[in-house]
């Protein structure tokens, strides 16, 4: 792991704030006074139970809560009463000695609840209702991944759906390079023709008899001829949608994030998934895990000198010969567990495997370098940039660790101790030593941890996306090829943010093309051993 990795996101997040600036921020979003609200008044008749939180030093009141049940208010409703600030400070407050025994609490500090009495009254709620959907697929073929080929030129099928029984869909409308089409009912299907390999943009919304509409959703839809009509059964188009309401086959995780379409057809080999656990397979000499195993008393290589180990702990050529069984069959046992995440998150999973060979040899437990855990050597910035740029885990592990209200502030809202408690019980979930196993490392836990390998690959693609918006303001696929795209996240993972937007930043600066080649050119010295390493993981 190069040390470059260990670039503080802080110094990226930087690079990013002062590029927004530049950029004057993002367009606001005008709200019209007339728009039809698609909201429902509840009253219903309670008992509310009113609490006062008041000042230990004056018995100020602060602030005041209704509930409609017995008990204290729970810290959700204290905020949604009296707002974050008050709620801390109530949290915060220390027990009142003086008040115990009776004496006057002027120097206690913080706020105190006292519960004030009940009363019979009507809780008014304002309710959001649902608005309607509209939601996109193919008709004509069906599509079949990764290729995605239809022997015909297809239809693009949207279908609406307004949740109140009420009400009914009154129209879909479909934009297609500025040119509008409107269908009547609840289902519209839009011839398209071949487009560019950058997709024609697509616009869509659905009209109701409440009287408004859906949101506005977008797409971006290629449609490329096959080119090979002289081969019966290939002769047709090449078919990709990328859209939140896209209803067909699943669609590459970074592929959405960053707007990109894959090359048409087949994918090169290392953005591949095979359909099947031996076509991941790899018979490579390991050095470094043959050391592994021999030092873990897995291999007798008696025979050999040595051991059969070298000084930095790697086999020799003897070692690696003894140990060369053991080694083709442990590079493989985690394929299975690859492809299961693959497909689970939509990532590539001969990427994934390549990283792994070139992080670890798939030796999870910690070796060369302290502090980097599991199969993709993940670091304590490596958890950094999961927790902040993958949300939607983020969002699932927090609560696991701190309280939901404490998460709630999102990972740049905790303080430097709760955000280092999160990345070290991330550290805990990749490290897969185990000093009483036979091999030293728990395997069972080295394939759990392939899930979270994963989720910090989508966190790399995201910051990529963002550096890239950033330096361009512009759609990271339209600027830069699917392919690079994924050069650039795999050095993203190994060299860290910083080095990898310095080089964007410049490339765009000089008015060059966003391909690897050129930003590759611009690394620092200090970044440059990540090259060698993409094109390991990229060959």
């Amino acid at each position: 792991m190069l040390q470059a990795k260990r670039v503080t996101n802080i110094v990226y997040i930087m690079i990013i704030l002062l590029s927004l600036t530049a950029a004057g921020g993002s367009d606001a979003v005008a709200q019209e006074s007339d728009e039809i609200k698609r909201q429902t008044t509840i009253v219903t008749e309670e008992t509310l139970y009113e609490w006062w939180l008041l000042r230990w030093t004056d018995n100020i009141l602060v602030c005041q809560i209704f509930v409609d049940r017995e008990g204290p208010p729970t810290p959700e409703e204290v905020i949604d009463e009296c707002g974050l600030d008050i709620y801390q400070q109530w949290f915060k407050t220390p027990p009142c000695e003086e008040a115990a025994i009776g004496k006057p609490t002027t120097y206690c500090p913080g706020l105190y609840a006292y519960f004030a009495g009940f009363k019979p009254g009507k809780v008014t709620s304002v309710v959001d209702l649902p608005k309607p959907s509209v939601w996109l697929d193919i008709s004509g073929c069906d599509l079949r991944s990764p290729e995605n080929f239809c022997p015909q030129q297809p239809n693009l099928r949207f279908t609406a759906e307004e949740p109140l029984p009420e009400h009914e869909i009154q129209k879909i409308n479909v934009v297609i390079d500025q040119v509008q089409v409107s269908c009547q009912g609840d289902t519209c299907e839009v011839p398209v023709r071949s487009t560019t390999l950058g997709g024609a943009e697509i616009e869509f919304w659905a009209d109701s008899s409440f009287g408004d509409s859906s949101e506005r959703y977008s797409a971006r839809v290629r449609v490329i001829e096959s080119g090979v009509p002289t081969n019966p059964g290939l002769d047709g188009w090449y078919v990709d949608v990328l859209s939140s309401q896209w209803l067909g086959g699943p669609v590459e995780s970074c592929s959405v994030i960053w707007e990109s379409f894959p090359p048409p057809g087949l994918p090169p080999n290392w953005l591949s998934t095979p359909s099947q656990e031996v076509l991941l397979a790899s018979v490579e000499p390991y050095q470094y895990l043959a050391g592994r195993l021999i030092s873990q008393g897995l291999i007798d290589s008696s025979e050999c000198t040595n051991n059969g180990l070298l000084i930095n702990g790697y086999a020799d050529a003897c070692g690696l010969s003894v140990a060369r069984p053991l080694v083709d069959q442990w590079q493989n046992q985690f394929d299975n567990r690859i492809l299961e995440v693959a497909k689970e998150t939509h990532l590539p999973a001969q990427v994934m495997k390549n990283i792994f060979a070139q992080e670890s040899q798939f030796w999870p437990g910690i070796f060369r370098i302290p502090q980097e855990y599991g199969l993709g050597q993940i670091t304590d910035m490596g958890a950094d940039t999961i927790l902040l740029w993958n949300k939607p885990f983020f969002e699932s592990f927090c609560p696991l660790i701190l309280s939901d209200i404490t998460c709630q502030q999102g990972y740049l809202g905790l303080e430097k101790e709760e955000q280092a408690l999160l990345r070290g019980a991330l550290a805990v979930e990749a490290n897969a030593d185990c000093p009483d196993c036979p091999s030293g490392v728990d395997l069972i836990h080295t394939d759990l941890s392939v899930m979270l390998f994963a989720q910090g690959i989508k966190a790399n693609c995201d910051q990529v996306g963002q550096t890239i918006y950033n330096a361009t303001q512009r759609i990271p696929g339209s600027v830069s090829s699917y392919e690079d795209l994924w050069r650039f996240t795999i050095a993203n993972y190994n060299a860290g943010p910083g080095c990898l937007a310095f080089a964007i930043f410049s490339t765009w600066g000089l008015r060059e093309p966003l391909d690897w080649a050129h930003v590759s050119s611009h690394l620092t010295p200090a970044c440059q051993g990540v090259i060698a390493y993409v094109d390991s993981v990229t060959r």
